[in-house]
């Protein structure tokens, strides 16, 4: 077969994502804190950004370039740029960027720069901070749980291979409390020691706070709680060994015919094992609480709503004055101009993209303040099904966009603060012919069991009953399902018996 070389020429059309685009897509989907970091991480990497945080008189010289000035937006477009697109397709915005790449080449900074600094500066909303964590509480660090551990067993006069044994013991108990991996005999081996004295540094460590530390199962956990508060009571003690499982299944009459007590008896001793606590290392836990900062503010005046942006917090972004003053040197410093120049389209594409991004969360909590206005004015158990192609639609964007803006971004309302997704749930029928949202659904079942007899707590066929009589005809086998995802225990586990 002979082989021969030929040319060939093939049209073809694709997509090709510029870094800006990637860069816009890349904020879009980022969470609040996540583009705080960005942007500052930006600041160190571009010298040309700087953080307004000048007096208002400096403002006044060197206003936010963030603040989106009409002046400065004219003058640019006049330039030949062109709003950054994030978004309805992927391809019309990628030839917008296209075509805006060529033409900021052409820009006047001098010109611009001059102008811009002419310009009042726009304030930005500062709202209330009460729900924001206090300064002392974003300064301090909890002590952990191997700390506090380390600090009563220097307390105590040990040599130094035992120190080492408990230092490896304490070094090796879990979050909530637990001494279970490696076993007491390896590091007893490791350290060169017996595992007599091993398990004499065990009961040390079993002997600190927080009570019950160190334990090597639930079981050891309780016995030295009993130990300690002084309930040392026979029953107490044997409920603990050899029913726990039956405790947990609030299985008491089964406890008192191996026992061979009368049921009374079985109640006060469960009352006191009850009270005892199965994760003592929960309280030192190194988690701290995550804060949550909302995007946007959803404010009700009169009868009319607002959708503000929340810039708290965000960097405002302005031009450095020395590289300002270094791109209007003179023709011996071309090679320092070309590089601030550079510098100068990136913070640009930072800048327009962070503001898009603003836009764009604007344009999706506006449109589902439409869809929901019921849960705004009457609270969640009037929340309507809603799916990403709705707001699409409605704001003529894309589901992928849409999808990216809802993701890790919360929105404070009059009814509490809630993450955009929370707003899209799926349909139930009620016998009105009416939609409700899963989620509302999920919380007349909460209002259910919160008013149940603790002492004869609903079964799921019975919540399914109350539910039918207001209107909403779900089957049993979805009540459950709510309620697991909610973390709401069973009937027969919820049941008190005193």
């Amino acid at each position: 077969m002979a082989m021969e070389m030929r040319q060939e020429l093939k049209l073809q059309q694709q997509l090709v994502m510029t870094p800006q685009l990637q860069q816009a897509i890349k904020l879009l989907q980022l969470s609040r804190m996540e583009l705080v970091d960005l942007v500052r991480e930006e600041m160190l990497e571009n010298p040309v950004l700087e953080d307004d945080i000048e007096t208002s008189s400096e403002q006044s010289k060197e206003p936010d370039l963030m603040g989106g000035d009409e002046q400065i937006t004219r003058q640019v477009e006049a330039a030949g740029t062109t709003e950054l697109p994030v978004a309805e397709t992927h391809k019309d915005a990628a030839s917008e960027i296209k075509a805006d790449s060529s033409a900021v080449n052409e820009i006047d900074w001098e010109n611009y720069l001059d102008n811009y600094t002419m310009s009042p500066p726009t304030p930005a909303y500062r709202p209330d901070n009460d729900d924001l964590p206090s300064l002392e509480a974003t300064l301090t660090r909890s002590t952990s749980l191997a700390e506090h551990l380390m600090w009563q067993l220097k307390m105590n006069e040990l040599g130094d291979a035992e120190m080492e044994v408990g230092a490896m013991i304490i070094g090796n108990i879990d979050p909530n409390g637990y001494f279970k991996d490696p076993p007491l005999l390896e590091i007893a081996a490791e350290a060169g020691l017996s595992e007599d004295t091993a398990e004499d540094v065990l009961m040390k460590i079993q002997s600190f706070d927080p009570v019950g530390v160190g334990a090597r199962s639930l079981a050891e956990c309780m016995l030295i709680q009993a130990m300690h508060y002084g309930q040392d009571d026979d029953l107490v003690i044997k409920m603990i060994k050899s029913h726990l499982g039956n405790l947990e299944k609030k299985n008491y009459q089964a406890i008192a015919r191996d026992l061979k007590q009368p049921i009374e008896e079985i109640y006060e001793a469960a009352k006191v094992i009850m009270e005892f606590d199965p994760r003592p290392g929960r309280q030192y836990a190194a988690d701290d609480p995550h804060y949550i900062t909302p995007d946007v503010y959803i404010h009700k005046v009169g009868d009319k709503y607002f959708v503000v942006p929340n810039d708290d917090g965000l960097p405002k972004l302005k031009i450095s004055s020395f590289y300002r003053s270094a791109l209007s040197g003179g023709d011996g410093q071309q090679r320092a101009k070309d590089y601030i120049q550079d510098k100068l389209r990136s913070a640009q594409w930072l800048i327009r993209s962070i503001q898009q991004r603003q836009r764009t969360i604007i344009k999706v909590a506006e449109s589902i303040l439409k869809f929901q206005r019921d849960f705004f004015d009457k609270g969640i158990g009037h929340l309507k099904p809603l799916i990403l192609r709705d707001v699409a639609e409605d704001i003529s964007m894309h589901e992928s966009t849409i999808s990216r803006v809802t993701t890790a971004k919360y929105v404070h309302t009059p009814q509490g603060i809630f993450e955009l997704k929370f707003f899209f749930n799926s349909g139930i029928k009620t016998s009105s012919n009416e939609d409700l949202a899963s989620q509302a659904v999920k919380s007349k079942i909460k209002q259910i069991i919160a008013g149940e007899d603790p002492k004869k707590p609903l079964s799921d066929q019975k919540i399914v009953a109350e539910l039918r009589e207001g209107g909403i005809k779900i089957a049993r086998r979805t009540v459950a399902k709510y309620r697991e995802q909610m973390g709401i225990l069973s009937s027969s586990k919820r049941k008190q018996l005193f």
